[in-house]
């Protein structure tokens, strides 16, 4: 017998919505149940629609739909190429888009930190600063790739088909546009515009799917990669357009009379401490994938790139959310603790059961590619995907390192983490084969995780940002202008 009767008051959920219970004997009548099920569905889209006016979740959501978006029409994309094309050259087509994304992120996946620490306090610089960042990031991206063109031999067979004047100029150029097509997502999340991301995904990964499709006859070797850079340069033109013809302007108006730009030198300080950690998870992120395609045959390879990008995929799901927690701490750090605690508790109500389902389906999910990929991949995505488990933990405490401007301790963290994986990963490789890659990194994850933990409940509890109350310390921001 229920234990509320109708005599008493109704029970209030969190959001403020009453759900007033009947008092039966046996099975509930279903009108009741129904009655109970729309109350539940009322409460959460009111709590819905109010995390939307939270800049915090909206940004995060954005950019989490974004990685959904990204996955769905990945998954399908690569299931059209493993269709398509013949098992070495998928594989090969992988190793290339590695590569490239490796040298595209050696400069702008450290500046994404810095973009989003600052951005939102820019005012009218902010569309200098969003270019400076293309032009160094570029430039530098691609006097890297020059100096792996040069040395194609020590990378292995799957990189051979990059010799040539022909083929290498297409590769720099599509170093170039990944690049900026890396840094113009956390510009749009910087300026609290996130929500543009996943409409972009969307129109780029439907137009790369059809040109995979069209190519595959008549470009059989080369038509994955190809597919893959074209459009990504078509979405550079309309994205960028929106960002410095409207969003930056609108951007710089709304910014508050009197409010301080970043200085250079601010910049540069916490670059000084952010991109050693920044160019370390690169290493775990694009190095590790382009040693594994250098060590073994491109069709082995294509049986590790699908899990590791579909483990990827969940753990950005975890880097999503602390982006927007970046964003939202520099703008206004005595929210941080508040923030970090609700950004740790929606992204493990959306990372859990995403974790869950690939844990249980993992064979499942990569049999649609092939037999091959489930034979060899599904170990290799279990072990990625529960790694984001105390990956959450991790990227919650590093974003609010950034937005503290803590760049000696967000440097070591990340470091130490790279060093682990890293070390771990290649040591496993001639044992366990490319499971050793979730091997390392599970217990990388597991224990960087325990080791920031004390650090991190200091900044739940609000004890660890400067100028919050009880601290006793002064806000940072007042060291800088010295």
């Amino acid at each position: 017998m229920s234990d509320v009767t109708a005599g008493k008051t109704p029970r209030v959920d969190e959001g403020g919505d009453a759900t007033v219970k009947t008092t039966v004997t046996g099975d509930r009548p279903e009108a009741a149940d129904a009655g109970e099920t729309a109350g539940r569905l009322t409460v959460l889209r009111r709590r819905l629609l109010r995390d939307l006016r939270n800049p915090l979740f909206l940004n995060g959501y954005a950019l989490m739909a974004n990685t959904g978006i990204t996955a769905v029409l990945g998954m399908g994309y690569w299931l059209l190429a493993a269709r398509l094309y013949a098992p070495e050259d998928f594989g090969r087509s992988q190793a290339l888009i590695t590569a490239m994304r490796l040298f595209a992120g050696l400069i702008a996946l450290g500046l994404t930190g810095a973009l989003a620490r600052f951005i939102p306090v820019a005012g009218r610089r902010t569309g200098g600063l969003i270019a400076r960042g293309y032009f160094i990031a570029t430039l530098t991206a691609l006097v890297a790739a020059l100096g792996f063109l040069l040395t194609l031999p020590f990378w292995g067979e799957n990189y051979a088909t990059l010799a040539g004047v022909g083929p290498g100029l297409f590769f720099l150029a599509s170093v170039a546009i990944w690049t900026v097509f890396t840094l113009q997502d956390v510009a749009l999340a910087g300026m609290r515009q996130a929500v543009w991301v996943p409409v972009n995904s969307f129109a780029f990964g439907l137009v790369k799917m059809g040109l995979l499709v069209a190519v595959a006859g008549t470009l059989p070797r080369d038509g994955i990669y190809v597919s893959w850079v074209v459009p990504t340069a078509l979405a550079l033109i309309p994205i960028n357009l929106l960002i410095f013809g409207v969003l930056v302007p609108r951007h710089a108006a709304r910014t508050p009379a009197g409010s301080r730009p970043p200085r250079l030198r601010e910049i540069g300080r916490f670059l000084a401490g952010d991109y050693p950690g920044a160019l370390s998870i690169l290493a775990i992120v694009y190095f590790l994938p382009v040693y594994v395609a250098s060590r073994v045959s491109g069709e082995l390879f294509g049986y590790f790139a699908i899990p590791q990008t579909l483990g990827a995929m969940i753990e950005l799901l975890a880097i999503n959310m602390a982006t927007s927690l970046t964003v939202e701490g520099s703008g206004d750090r005595s929210r941080l603790a508040a923030n970090c605690l609700q950004a740790l508790r929606r992204s493990y109500l959306i990372i859990i059961p995403a974790v869950a389902v690939t844990v249980a389906a993992a064979p499942l999910i990569l049999s649609v590619f092939g037999p091959g990929f489930a034979e060899h991949g599904a170990p290799l995505l279990r072990l990625m995907a529960i790694a984001v488990l105390p990956r959450v933990l991790i990227e919650i405490y590093l974003s609010s390192l950034r937005a503290r401007s803590e760049a000696r301790l967000l440097a070591a963290v990340q470091i130490g983490l790279a060093v682990l994986v890293l070390s771990s990963s290649i040591i496993l490789l001639p044992v366990a084969g490319i499971t050793a890659v979730g091997y390392g990194l599970l217990f990388s994850e597991v224990l960087v995780a325990l080791l920031i933990l004390p650090g991190l409940r200091k900044v739940l509890r609000g004890s660890a940002v400067p100028g919050t109350p009880g601290t006793g310390e002064e806000p940072e921001a007042a060291s800088w202008s010295s």
